[in-house]
This record gives structure tokens, sequence and C-alpha cells, in this order.
């Protein structure tokens, strides 16, 4: 992935969708692809305030004039007590508990069936999801954006028996990093395990991915430590293929993209 820009002063920068990168498919006798990975440029911020100067404190002038003359004493009043008025306590008002989610699958023997999106890896605790928060099931388009949107990726994906697609994208709780999640269900494991092996991204470092043997990663590092750095791990488990970016400010720690590729194998292997 090329590096993000520089933050423009003063202007918050949009969040969007996945942005191209090249992509070579092994695949025989089939055409060479560009794919796409996400990519959200991470830009914390904070109005440049300045304290208010201090206000100058008043100034008191005071002036009395005494009488010579001695005056009368005062006759002394009764001053009625004031009653104290009860405070009213306020009442705990009930919370809404969060709704949970509809959203169903299965597993068996790699086999997914019922909604890919019960599939991807839940948002953390805190973590706040761009989107529904179920993730959201893909078009044609959609995934072909993912690759470019180069001629024939469809009649490519439709090769190793693509079924359907989900994504769901969200920021972590320390909104430091950011997540994309997304999932392609193939024909058969073997379709989704040779997709996979054929599935490399140009212009970035390979790395490895701990605690995920059949997973394969990249790097890019930003020019600068102000600017955004990206990774991308790929892998399957059974019949889905799943693509894991994170986008974070300044050169990325490989073990933030590990433990999510782990935490999702073992997902899509139990059915949560």
């Amino acid at each position: 992935m090329e590096a993000a820009a520089g933050p423009v002063p003063g202007v918050a920068p949009a969040r969007r969708l996945p942005r191209a990168v090249g992509v070579a498919l092994a695949t025989a006798g089939l055409l060479a692809v560009t794919a796409a990975s996400a990519a959200v440029t991470v830009a914390v911020g904070k109005p440049d305030g300045r304290p208010a100067a201090a206000a100058p404190a008043p100034t008191v002038a005071a002036s009395a004039s005494v009488s010579a003359a001695a005056s009368p004493s005062p006759t002394p009043t009764a001053v009625p007590v004031p009653v104290p008025v009860p405070v009213p306590v306020p009442t705990a008002v009930p919370t809404t508990p969060k709704p949970a989610s509809t959203v169903k699958g299965t597993v068996d023997g790699g086999k997914h069936e019922g909604d890919l999106r019960y599939f991807l890896l839940p948002i953390p605790d805190g973590g706040e999801s761009y989107g529904p928060a179920d993730g959201m099931t893909m078009s044609n388009d959609d995934v072909a954006d993912q690759f470019g949107k180069q001629d024939g990726i469809m009649d490519i994906l439709g090769s190793y028996g693509y079924k359907e697609g989900a994504s769901r994208m969200y920021r972590t709780a320390d909104g430091k990093a950011e997540v994309t999640v997304t999932l392609l269900h193939f024909g058969s494991t073997a379709m989704a395990t040779a997709f996979v092996k054929g599935y490399t991204v140009k212009s970035q470092d390979p790395i490895d991915i701990d605690g995920d043997p059949n997973a394969h990663g990249y790097v890019k590092k930003p020019r600068q430590q102000a600017y955004t750095g990206s990774m991308t791990g790929i892998s399957s488990q059974g019949d889905v293929q799943y693509t894991i970016d994170v986008e974070v400010k300044g050169t990325p720690d490989k073990a933030l993209l590990s433990d999510l590729m782990k935490r999702q194998r073992e997902w899509l292997a139990s059915g949560g």
C-alpha cells in the first residue's frame, strides 16, 4: 500500500473504504488482477487552544465618612429563620440493554452455513463500529472494489466457487488503530486454501503471522512516524478466506495483526 499523505492542518481526514493496492493471483490461465485492502488514515488531533488571559482583578475603592456625633444605638429586631426545603433525590433511570444480534451461522467440518456476517471477528469491548455493528453483506461491486475493479475479477473468483462476501470496519477502544475484516466464502476448503496461496500483495514487505499457520502478511511502514502505517494478513479457515487490514499511526506492530488473525481463525473454526 502507498503510505498515506501527511495530515493537513485544520482539516480532519475523511474516512473511506478500501483503496487499491497491487495484488497478484497465481491462477493457471487466469488474469492477473489488482486487489485492494482497507486503508483509513488515522489522525488524532486536538484544537490548538490557548488558555484565556486572566481577567484583571476588579479595583475596589472604599470611602467612608465618620461623623463626630455619636449615632443612637439601633433597636434589635427579630429575623425570621428560613424553613429548609427538602431537595428531591433523583430517581435512577433504568438503562436499556444493548439489543442482541439476530445474525446466525453454523460451521461443521469447515463448511460454513447461515449469514456470513456471523463469522466476522467480533468488535472488542469499547471498539467503535463504522457502519452496522453486525457488519455488511458485500455486493459484487463491493467485492470488485477490493480488487481494483479489474476486468474479469468476478470470473476469477467464480473459478474458486465464490459465493458471497462480508466485511466490518471498526476503531479500537484506544483510538489508535482502525481494523477492517473481510470474509470471502468459497466452494470448498480446497478452493479457499488455493485462493490464499495465490494471493500476494505487491509493494509491501512480507511478515510472518504468529499463531496462524496458513497465513501470510505484509507491512507498509510510513515515511515518517506522523504518517499512517498499514498491515495486511491473509489466510483461510475451512471454506472461508479472510483478510484483516490494520491502519495505525507510525510503524505498525505485527503482534497486533497476529493476534487478530489468530482470533479470527478460532472464531471461524468454532463458530463462536
